[in-house]
């Protein structure tokens, strides 16, 4: 009878064993186990497509957004996010160039020092991320931050590890109102090259940056280059004409063919340093004796002739509608042009369709200046000695908390931590690390000599481009 009983309380136990085994694992089937159905289990993502990426899985989403954030119930876009998974046990970062998003999967470089994961957004209005009809008064930054701020909460309980916000020029200028509008959203901040321009009428920095850049002698042959381009303007813009006709280039917004070739010509100064380097000033060619043809060719490599055609114009539409209506554009006087240049800097609505109606915020970014200055909190600024949107940069004051600005010397517009000096690009590194919750890899960096401090993850050709889009035009 006692074994009997002993054997029935151990059937017993094995049945209920059994049955919370069971259970627990029913309950675990309840979530998915893989990545992809993990991110298409949340609302309103779908999937666009997945590619092979080494040491990666790669997802390219649409995320349903409400076109307006203060009236979810008005209307919602698909907007395009893209996803470089690496493990959820890693931080990840949140990055965006403020324009499109790639489909072909890359690293920024903070992913690459923390070796983790990356989500990249593409900024509302840019196609295929627009809504329609397009209501142009929803695109502000603001609302951008509100996308950003959907998306971080719709993945972080996939993505439960620290967050670093990261861009470069427009997208360091996006990571910085993103961490204004939604401070408690990251651990981190990166932003490489953004300008701030806080009073829109008043550039006098960008003529002073471009009055002392790099050598007289570049100066000078860049200036006559342009005066050059402009003194011959008859038979440059019919080279101008028959190429546009050739392209299928048409001059709608800007109005006349004259207004886009001037603002090419103008451009070509800040096009040159904002991506070339110094020792680039020796292929500018000696404007006097230059052929028309030669002239063309030029200009057309550095600025390019198709980027004031509506073509060329169009899928920037988001960015100079914004540039005219909160973010500010520079006007940069070249008075070594004379009376040479009819129309001068042309504003931000020249190049936006007399459709779209536009009225500047002028309030909006002494706001974000003035946050930053106060309140900037885990923040790191990364400007190039040599680029003109430089000039303009974000400051820190007395009430920012573990944030910096440094300046790498003699870069560009693509401008990053790995050209800092070499102290600057190991403090840099060591509080990446610190804020992506890397504390062990973070002692290890403050500890080790300047020159021996480097990403955690290997370089990788295929994923790691330097630098940010060329936007040779003035654009940032």
């Amino acid at each position: 009878m006692t074994k009997a009983l002993r054997w029935l309380l151990s059937f017993v136990v094995l049945i209920s064993t059994v049955s919370t085994a069971g259970a627990a694992t029913a309950a675990t089937r309840t979530e998915p186990a893989d990545i992809k159905d993990r991110l298409l289990a949340i609302p309103g993502m779908s999937l666009v497509q997945e590619r092979q990426v080494t040491g990666y899985r790669y997802f390219v989403l649409n995320f349903t957004q409400p076109v307006d954030h203060r009236r979810p119930a008005k209307g919602t876009f698909p907007q395009r996010i893209t996803v470089l998974h690496k493990d959820t046990d890693r931080p990840t970062v949140f990055h965006t160039s403020g324009y499109n998003v790639s489909t072909n999967p890359g690293r920024s470089e903070p992913t690459r020092i923390i070796d983790g994961n990356q989500v990249s957004m593409e900024y509302r209005f840019f196609t295929p991320s627009r809504p329609s009809p397009a209501d142009w008064s929803k695109l502000n930054i603001w609302q951008a931050a509100s996308d950003q701020h959907r998306i971080f909460k719709a993945l972080k309980p996939i993505y439960a590890k620290n967050w670093i916000a990261t861009g470069g020029s427009k997208g360091g200028m996006t990571a910085t109102y993103y961490e204004r509008f939604y401070p408690r959203d990251m651990d981190g901040v990166v932003a490489y090259v953004a300008p701030n321009d806080v009073d829109n009428r008043e550039d006098s920095r960008y003529d002073r940056f471009l009055a002392e850049v790099g050598t007289p002698e570049c100066r000078a042959a860049l200036g006559a280059v342009q005066r050059e381009a402009l003194v011959r303007r008859e038979a440059l813009t019919e080279k101008y004409a028959a190429l546009a006709t050739a392209e299928g280039g048409t001059f709608t917004t800007t109005g006349t063919i004259d207004k886009a070739f001037e603002a090419v010509v103008l451009d070509l100064v800040w096009g040159f340093w904002q991506y070339q380097d110094e020792a680039d000033c020796a292929t500018v060619p000696a404007a006097a004796t230059s052929t028309d043809q030669q002239l063309f060719d030029y200009v057309n490599a550095i600025v390019g002739w198709s980027a004031y055609t509506d073509q060329g114009l169009a899928p920037y539409t988001p960015y100079y509608y914004q540039a005219g209506t909160e973010l500010g554009g520079p006007t940069v006087r070249q008075p070594w042009l004379g009376d040479l240049s009819r129309y001068g800097y042309q504003p931000p609505r020249n190049f936006v369709p007399a459709s779209i109606p536009m009225s500047f915020d002028k309030h909006a970014m002494r706001d974000v200046d003035r946050w930053v200055r106060h309140h900037a909190t885990r923040m790191l600024y990364v400007n190039g000695e040599n680029d003109p949107w430089s000039a303009e940069p974000f400051r820190l004051g007395k009430g920012a908390r573990d944030s910096y600005v440094f300046t790498a010397p003699g870069a560009n517009h693509g401008a990053n931590v790995a050209g800092l000096v070499e102290h600057e690009r190991a403090k840099a590194t060591e509080r990446i690390l610190s804020w992506a919750g890397l504390g062990t890899a973070a002692t290890a960096a403050a500890k080790a000599p300047d020159h021996e401090v480097a990403p955690l993850a290997p370089y990788d050709r295929k994923l790691d481009r330097a630098g940010t889009l060329q936007q040779p035009t003035l654009r940032p």
